[in-house]
């Protein structure tokens, strides 16, 4: 970026500053911001590049603070602080994006589109890790990942749920070697307990329904191959083997639970105990169990 570029801070019109590059926000996050400058006032300009307009005075482009704008229009504002930056378009859309890297709270997917605009303005990966403060192999992964439309993969992997490493090594696996993937990460002490049982979700669904986000309409189905067919058959049964050796094994011990209250309460003595203690009440189920036992 051009280090010479006059910046002075104005006062300039709300209404003639237009947001080139618009982006959805998080609704919560954003009352929060409209809240904070409504009590404290805005805490930094937005910045915008000027042009002349047809009229004779300047419209804006807005480079850096569309939250910003956005809760002085909420407020009623006509006029905002502004940093005004004479910079040319290329410049004015790596400031866009390396503040946007600058964030606390970004969302996943913009960082990561973000990534993917430097690469395509023509920046190499240590250029890009040098302007947003990422390592340098973090970058390359990324890049990797967009290139083959693994943005459900980059999420999880940007949201901490699995590792950039391995979300790069199943991007480029055939299906049947995902589960040794897995496997292997688990021993590695990569994933465990809930980030594993995650990234299983994760993939089935990336099966399913595909590598990427569609921002319209429903997701389009990948084609079934037989010998997908034959291992979903094979995950259904293995599924209903569980629920029966589940179900057998609650019956097993209702079984021994029932035979064992049905002996005890034979007993004169113990039954006189639990009288003695205000314990000789039982749950309407197990009581009509023992009896219909009782009395076969």
């Amino acid at each position: 970026m051009n280090a010479d570029a006059v910046q002075t801070i104005q006062i300039i019109p709300v209404a003639r500053i237009t947001v080139v590059n618009p982006r959805v926000r998080n609704k919560k996050v954003f009352k929060e911001i409209v809240d904070n400058i409504a009590r404290l006032g805005l805490k930094r300009p937005i910045t915008v590049t000027k042009y002349e307009a047809p009229d004779g005075g300047f419209l804006y482009d807005l480079v850096c603070g569309q939250g910003r704008l956005e809760a002085y229009q909420v407020l009623g504002q006509t006029e905002i602080p502004a940093l005004v930056v004479a910079a040319d378009e290329e410049d004015c859309a790596i400031m866009s994006l390396v503040e946007n890297f600058a964030r606390r709270q970004h969302h996943a997917i913009d960082l990561l589109h973000d990534i993917e605009g430097l690469k395509r303005r023509g920046y190499d990966e240590a250029e890009i890790a040098q302007k947003t403060a990422l390592t340098i192999e973090y970058v390359k992964a990324v890049i990797r990942l967009l290139e083959n439309g693994e943005h459900r993969l980059l999420r999880a992997a940007e949201s901490g749920h699995i590792p950039v490493s391995i979300a790069v090594e199943i991007a480029e696996a055939e299906d049947t070697e995902i589960q040794s993937i897995l496997q292997q990460a688990y021993e590695k002490k990569l994933l465990r307990g809930r980030r594993l049982m995650i990234a299983k979700r994760l993939i089935e669904r990336r099966r399913r329904q595909g590598k990427g986000f569609k921002s319209g309409g429903q997701s389009r189905e990948q084609p079934l191959s037989s010998t997908a067919l034959i291992r979903a058959y094979r995950e259904d049964v293995d599924r209903k083997r569980v629920l029966i050796r589940k179900s057998n094994a609650t019956r097993d011990r209702l079984i021994f639970i029932t035979e064992a209250m049905r002996k005890l309460l034979s007993e004169e003595n113990f039954v006189t105990l639990l009288r003695a203690e205000s314990l000789d009440t039982l749950p309407k189920n197990l009581a009509e169990r023992i009896q219909a036992w009782a009395q076969a």
